[in-house]
């Protein structure tokens, strides 16, 4: 009876130590996913799409494109807006400037 209650205990353990890496996982922050082929679109009613593009027309879409600054952060405001604003966004130690708990 004792070693069912250890085997328990040990496997209780075990579950619990590898949650914690995942747990910590969860907390840092997951980089966008883009892909050379996809455009990303924001519309005017604050709807995002993401677009299959093709090659045939590649000179047109860049006519009007301009590149994006490193250091730049795009969020949404309160009122569905979308923003970007340039400049460190991280503390020196990595995390986020503007979280939840500053």
């Amino acid at each position: 009876m004792i070693a069912r209650s250890l085997e328990t205990l040990l496997a209780a353990a075990v579950v619990g130590a590898l949650a914690l890496p995942l747990a910590a996982r969860a907390e840092e922050p997951a980089p966008w996913v883009l892909s050379p082929d996809m455009g990303y679109g924001y519309t005017r009613d604050s709807k995002t799409f993401a677009y299959k593009m093709g090659t045939s027309n590649a000179k047109e879409l860049f006519k009007g494109a301009k590149k994006v600054p490193k250091n730049t952060l795009f969020f949404l405001g309160a009122n569905g807006q979308l923003y970007m604003r340039t400049g460190p966004f991280l503390e020196d130690d990595g995390s986020f400037k503007f979280g939840p708990d500053r």
